[in-house]
This record gives C-alpha cells, structure tokens and sequence, in this order.
C-alpha cells in the first residue's frame, strides 16, 4: 500500500452527508479563541454556524470535496464561504431544506435580489450528520403545523364573526326601535295636520254661511 493513501485514510471522516446544490444547511464549526502558549495556557473553544444555500459542490467525497455555502449577511450583502468536506473543525452538519433547481451550479444566484430568491419551492428534511456519530432525522411535524393552523385559522374566524355579530345585532335592534318611533311620531303628525285641515274647513264653511245671513 502507497503511504500516502494510509496517511489520507486516516483523515476521511466517516458520516460524511450527500449534499447537493439547493440545500440549506447550517455548518456548526468549532473555533478555538486564545492562545494556548500564553501565560493562562488556556484556549476557549465556541461553536459557530453558518446557515445559507449550497450553491457548488466540487471534487466529490474525497479528501479534495468542497461545498460552497451562501447567505444574505447584515445590510444585504451576500457572504459565501467555501468548506472542504473533511475539515477537522467542522463538528456536524444539518440539512434544513431541499429546494427545487434544475443546475448543479447555482451561481446565478449572486444576482438576485430580494423576492426572487424566495421564488424557488422547497422541501423540508431536516437531517443532521454529526461527523464523529450518526446520521440523525429529525421528523418534521410540518404538515401537522399546517393542519393545526388550518383548524385554527376557522376557529378564529369564527369567533370574530361571533363576536362582530353581537353588536351589529344590538344596532340592528336599536334601529328597528328608532324606526318605530320615527313612524309613530309620522303618524302622530299626519294627524294632526289632517285635525287641523278639517278646523280650517269647516270655519271657513261658518265664515261663508255667516255672510250669506248678513245679506
């Protein structure tokens, strides 16, 4: 056996995940802070995680892979970092989302803004590979969400048409009262004027029969 490939063997790692171009992954990469030969003699180590698109996978499963990973940063402004495959620092990796692409090399992505990148339909799976363990699947519960939220969103509205119809039903009673009342108080004064026609009617009748005496 070559030395050489011995020495590579040594560095594969095992739970290696199949990534493909159109996943969202988040990298969890380990950082080591300090420096050991200080006076403390002590380095921190922190995780750190870099969720984006996988927009270029090179070089295969080897020793030479690479995948490059893609996100909007502060402000707007994209930030792509590429990773090799076996690098010692990186501690696991999650597979959020599959999204539907039809290339193998997403670089058109840099160029497009706002909505558009929201555009492409996208399929939940959230696996996690941790390099030095087992593969894990999370099960989604995303079509029981919907379900629930389905189931929810009549129960709400339901309950706002419950409670928009009980005061629109007192004004409707409080109209329907009014509208009593104005017809009342119509009648009321047809009444009267038709009261008063009649007096006048019947004074002016004695008016005329009062002359006709005098002459």
């Amino acid at each position: 056996m070559n030395p050489v490939q011995d020495l590579l063997k040594t560095q594969l790692k095992q739970n290696i995940p199949q990534l493909r171009s159109g996943q969202v992954v988040r990298v969890h990469e380990r950082i080591k802070e300090g420096d050991p030969s200080a006076s403390s003699g002590q380095a921190k180590e922190r995780t750190q995680i870099f969720e984006g698109l996988v927009i270029a996978v090179k070089h295969g499963n080897g020793l030479d892979g690479t995948f490059t990973v893609r996100k909007i940063g502060v402000g707007g402004v994209g930030v792509e970092r590429i990773f090799p495959l076996h690098m010692p620092a990186i501690a696991k990796i999650e597979i959020l989302r599959q999204e539907r692409v039809r290339r193998a090399k997403l670089y058109y992505v840099r160029g497009q803004i706002g909505k558009k990148t929201k555009k492409r339909k996208a399929k939940i799976q959230n696996l996690i590979f941790d390099m030095g363990g087992d593969k894990k699947e999370v099960e989604e519960p995303s079509d029981a969400a919907e379900a629930s939220e389905q189931e929810v969103a009549p129960v709400k509205e339901n309950e706002t048409s419950t409670e928009k119809s009980g005061p629109e039903e007192k004004g409707g009673e409080d109209k329907k009262a009014k509208d009593v009342e104005n017809k009342k108080n119509e009648d009321s004064n047809t009444e009267a004027s038709a009261s008063e026609g009649a007096s006048k009617v019947e004074d002016e009748k004695k008016n005329t029969t009062d002359k006709e005496e005098e002459k």
